[in-house]
């Protein structure tokens, strides 16, 4: 007999459009709160997973001073509105690190294509080579 399969500890939430800087506002309280809630404190890796409408995820991890994305190959096809939100220079691979004030822009940018949000834990951002600039 084969062993029952482990549940997914984080399920994806279906994704609100976001207008106003308001609602990213909220948006960030809730997926603070349930990030407080939810993970554990010496579970490294961790920050929010969008999928993306017409393929392809985001992984964003945001820091002090910084949000860090790591954009899948799927994804690769945002990264024009990444620049153009966030008025950042594409880095030469799929790792982005954007200054901690442009997660408004970058959330209202990305809005309209995003499809669900998942929490994730243990994502190594940035740790495949990629270079960060």
């Amino acid at each position: 007999m084969t062993a029952p399969l482990e549940q997914p500890r984080f399920r994806p939430r279906p994704w609100t459009h976001l207008e106003t800087p308001q609602d990213v506002e909220l948006w960030i309280d809730d997926h603070n709160l349930a990030m407080q809630d939810l993970i554990k404190p010496q579970e490294t890796g961790y920050g929010v997973c969008f999928t993306l409408a017409e393929g392809g995820n985001i992984y964003m991890q945001t820091l002090d001073d910084a949000v860090v994305l790591d954009v899948d190959e799927d994804a690769a096809w945002i990264a024009p509105l990444i620049q153009a939100a966030t008025g950042a220079e594409a880095p030469a691979g799929a790792y982005w690190l954007l200054p901690a004030d442009k997660l408004t822009q970058l959330v209202i940018g990305l809005s309209s294509l995003v499809a669900s949000t998942t929490l994730v834990v243990g994502h190594r951002f940035g740790s495949r080579g990629r270079r960060t600039y």
